[in-house]
């Protein structure tokens, strides 16, 4: 079914919000691209982050077809990264694991700490698995950054986490919260946030 130009405006809109306004031109151009794709974004349920002080409004789920590999390769790498966090809201999770993959090696920009973050809230095993290959000591100040600009937002998907492991691991070979990845990489965040005095 085709979207209809109104709503295609109002996505556009939903994903300019989803990043730091200094990408605004990179986002429009990703933004260009996917709505060539008849992309869909969910009409309400979204998340709101601070990123650097500034209010971020995080789409939950994204709906369109995976491009195939060579598609968007005329994007910049930035582009292309805006381009991968924006799958990681992708409805299909084998979608969200490979578009995750590709951000492995990203280091350095801050804006995608919140998409990756989000992850650690599902309860896909795979994904942890990728997601627990970021959360590094290259990566984990600008964690520590944003746990500190949100608290409550952390604490939320601590305990999503915790509620995961319970209704599908725990009666399998992790009975312990503690042998559960996503509770290992909780609690190497905080071991590290422990002996940082950054904050």
């Amino acid at each position: 079914m085709k979207i209809s130009t109104d709503i295609l405006k109002v996505n556009r809109q939903k994903l300019l919000n989803a990043f730091p306004a200094d990408l605004k031109q990179d986002v429009e151009i990703v933004a260009d691209f996917l709505l060539d794709k008849n992309f869909d974004i969910h009409p309400t349920v979204e998340q709101e982050v601070i990123l650097d002080g500034n209010k971020l409004i995080i789409p939950a789920r994204v709906y369109f077809n995976n491009p195939n590999e060579t598609t968007g390769n005329n994007l910049t790498i930035k582009q292309q990264t805006i381009l991968n966090c924006i799958y990681l809201k992708h409805h299909n999770g084998f979608v969200r694991q490979q578009r995750l993959e590709k951000l492995i090696d990203n280091t350095f920009d801050y804006f995608v700490i919140p998409y990756i973050f989000q992850l650690l809230g599902e309860y896909v095993m795979e994904i942890l698995e990728v997601a627990d290959k970021h959360i590094n000591d290259k990566t984990i100040d600008n964690y520590l950054k944003f746990f500190h600009e949100n608290p409550k937002y952390r604490q939320q998907i601590e305990s999503r986490m915790i509620s995961y492991w319970d209704a599908y691991y725990r009666r399998t070979k992790y009975k312990k919260l503690n042998d559960y990845i996503g509770k290992q990489i909780f609690n190497r965040i905080k071991k590290s946030e422990r002996t940082t005095s950054v904050w």
